[in-house]
C-alpha cells in the first residue's frame, strides 16, 4: 500500500499517511493533512518530480502548463514548493531515510492481515518516533521536545502552542 511521508529537516518530526494510490489528489490531501498536523508555519516543501506534485518537465513554463492544486495550496499558505533534481532521489535524503526506517520497523518485519492492522501499527510507530525516540541529532531530545523547545524561544514561528499536540491516552 503506498504512503505519503514528510519529515521536518530541523526537528525530525515526521508525518505519514497510507493512501490507496499515489496520485495528485492524495498528494494535496496529504499536504492539507500535514498543515493541520504540525503546529508551526511551513516555509518550504521539497518534493520529487512526480506527476502528483508537478507538471512533466516538458510541459513546465509553457503556454499549456497549468497550476497544480498542490502548488495552489502551497501558495495559499505562503509555502515555497521546490522540486528535487530529476533522477536524484538522494536530494531528498531525509525522506528516503525515514521511508526506509518506517519500512524496516513495519512491513519488512511483520505480516499484516489487513491494511487497518498496518495503519494501526504505523500510527503507533510514528507516535513512538515523534514523542519518545531520543535522537542524537537533536542532542538527545525527541522531535516533539525539540519543537517545544523552539516554541519557548521563537513562538512567532508557530500557529498553535505545540503543547496542545501532546498525545493523551488512546489518541
Amino acid at each position: 500500500k503506498p504512503g505519503r511521508f514528510s519529515i521536518d529537516r530541523t526537528s525530525k518530526f515526521a508525518v505519514t499517511q497510507l493512501v490507496d494510490k499515489a496520485d495528485r489528489k492524495t498528494a494535496w490531501e496529504f499536504l492539507e493533512h500535514l498543515l493541520k498536523t504540525v503546529p508551526y508555519r511551513i516555509h518550504t516543501i521539497l518534493t520529487d518530480n512526480g506527476i502528483q506534485f508537478a507538471e512533466q518537465p516538458r510541459n513546465r513554463n509553457t503556454a499549456s502548463s497549468r497550476q497544480m492544486r498542490f502548488d495552489m495550496i502551497c501558495e495559499a499558505h505562503g509555502i515555497e514548493h521546490r522540486l528535487t533534481k530529476p533522477n536524484h532521489p538522494w536530494t531528498n535524503g531525509q525522506v528516503e531515510r525515514m521511508n526506509r526506517t518506517i519500512k524496516d520497523a513495519t512491513v519488512k518485519r511483520y505480516h499484516y492481515d489487513s491494511h487497518d492492522q498496518l495503519r494501526t501499527h504505523l500510527a503507533d510507530f510514528m507516535a513512538a518516533y515523534n514523542f519518545a525516540r531520543r535522537l542524537k541529532t537533536l542532542s538527545g531530545l525527541t522531535p516533539y521536545e525539540y519543537i517545544c523547545k523552539i516554541w519557548t524561544s521563537e513562538p512567532h514561528r508557530f500557529i498553535i502552542n505545540p503543547i496542545h499536540q501532546m498525545p493523551g491516552l488512546n489518541t
